[in-house]
């Protein structure tokens, strides 16, 4: 039967990428490679972005500990006038919940939602209130109403042992009848459970004991509701019940045959998240999910386990699209139930060498007084250790922009455009991508790191990059 309206073919072009850290125009550039990786960018009938890092001219006042949480991180700013080279790119799409969104606090929060609306740019992930965080934004294509819902978690990172700390203007909050409501972001809060051996977790429990540090179960995050509780009314977490278990300086330690560490994610963020995209089910063509994860318990490869779980939650509960990013690293890719699951994007834009102003605090974290230079601080912070720089990790310069296409609703394949970020480029140039040469070294790793990395999920992808999807 012929279809009057367009949306109704179920067919669409969705193109991504990974992480943005933007500080430079694009549209002044015209290499040939780049000028086709706009043009693959623009053809979509959607393209989307994680703009890591806040829309602020210098406003407000910098957060408390540092740049994205983490001590030597970078206050990531993305001026307001470069919302228009993100348009001009064909980004029609933005998540903005990630660990750079309370870079700038509540204010910076406010400040950034207010120069998206003004340009007209579709966003999830952000809000003046939890509910408005959470909630899906919805972007009008030829081809139908596209949602998106967009969170970032926040705990432990690397192998769990050390809580992440909890800035001011991280997480959202709703109004009440006593309060205003929160600016914020859409976070998924997690904690790790440590599995120790017999003999360990014996010795650990009567240090618990003689110290009083038992007490640390009387809820993590959930005011009068235990972790176990939490834990017991949640798929994301084995019930508390299964081993012994004892809590010490408020982890959970559980006793079992070998040692080892495990994020698990608070229940009643997940829900939360999967509440709204069962509304977007019902309120839009397409549903995207965008989650930054950055939690431990996984690996560089591998997203950890929580996501894995919460990436296939969000397909069962309508989800056509799971994207993921967070730390910088390509991962698997998965066809869930017929969808596209993307563990882990890696970089895009990646210029957070170039932010034109260090806050002062983070300055002397390096030794620098007020006579250093944001130059100063990026080589202190290089010689440091922190790996920022393209010789410190070049596997964060080098990443795909992923096109799916939809032909009636139906996923039928997805093509892996390899690009590069400039690694060999100095300071003030690298960052920014083009299309790699099909046949060069990067197009070449770039797709053989894919292949191995999604073979576990049962993907196979050709050496040109192109997935098909079997129904």
């Amino acid at each position: 039967m012929h279809k009057k309206f367009e949306p109704e073919q179920g067919d669409i072009e969705i193109a991504l990428t990974g992480e943005t850290l933007l500080c430079r125009k694009l549209s002044v550039f015209r290499e040939p490679q780049f000028e086709k990786l706009i043009g693959i960018l623009r053809k979509a009938d959607v393209t989307f972005t994680n703009l890591e890092g806040i829309i602020q001219d210098w406003e407000d006042a910098p957060n408390t500990f540092a740049g994205g949480g983490a001590h030597g991180g970078t206050y990531m700013v993305t001026v307001p006038e470069l919302i228009q080279e993100l348009k001009w790119a064909g980004i029609n799409l933005l998540s903005t919940a990630n660990n750079h969104s309370s870079d700038f606090g509540e204010a910076g929060v406010l400040t950034a939602l207010k120069y998206l609306k003004a340009a007209g740019m579709a966003q999830a992930g952000m809000g003046r209130n939890l509910t408005e965080a959470s909630a899906p934004c919805y972007f009008d294509s030829p081809k139908g109403r596209v949602a998106l819902i967009a969170a970032t978690d926040w705990g432990p990172r690397g192998a769990g042992d050390v809580p992440w700390p909890f800035p001011m203007g991280v997480i959202a909050g709703d109004q009440s009848p006593y309060s205003k409501g929160r600016p914020g972001i859409n976070l998924v809060r997690c904690r790790s459970e440590v599995t120790l051996g017999p003999e360990s977790f014996e010795a650990l429990k009567e240090i618990s004991k003689q110290l009083g540090w038992n007490s640390g179960k009387s809820s993590l995050y959930r005011g009068t509701i235990g972790l176990k509780e939490a834990a017991a009314s949640s798929r994301f977490a084995e019930p508390s019940n299964v081993n012994p278990e004892i809590y010490f300086m408020g982890t959970r330690f559980i006793r079992g045959n070998t040692h080892g560490v495990t994020m698990v994610a608070e229940p009643e963020d997940i829900e939360r998240n999967l509440k709204w995209v069962r509304e977007a089910r019902r309120m839009a063509s397409w549903v995207m999910v965008s989650f930054h994860n950055h939690g431990g318990g996984g690996n560089n490869d591998l997203a950890p386990a929580y996501s894995i779980k919460y990436a296939h939650a969000c397909i069962d509960n309508g989800a056509d699209l799971f994207v993921g990013h967070g730390n910088g690293r390509d991962r698997g890719i998965e066809i869930y139930q017929g969808k596209a699951i993307f563990h882990g994007l890696g970089e895009f834009i990646r210029q957070n060498e170039q932010v034109p102003w260090i806050p002062y605090e983070l300055m002397h974290r390096f030794g620098l007084g007020f006579e250093g230079t944001p130059a100063d601080f990026y080589d202190s912070r290089e010689g440091k250790g922190v790996k920022a720089s393209a010789a410190a990790a070049p596997e964060k310069w080098r990443a795909v922009v992923p096109v799916l296409k939809y032909d009636h609703r139906q996923l039928m394949e997805i093509r892996l455009h390899p690009i590069d970020l400039g690694s060999q480029l100095p300071r003030h140039e690298r960052g920014r991508p083009i299309l790699a040469e099909k046949g060069s070294d990067i197009f070449r790793s770039v797709i053989s790191h894919y292949q191995k990395v999604s073979k576990p999920f049962g993907t196979t992808i050709s050496d040109d990059g192109l997935i098909t999807v079997n129904h």
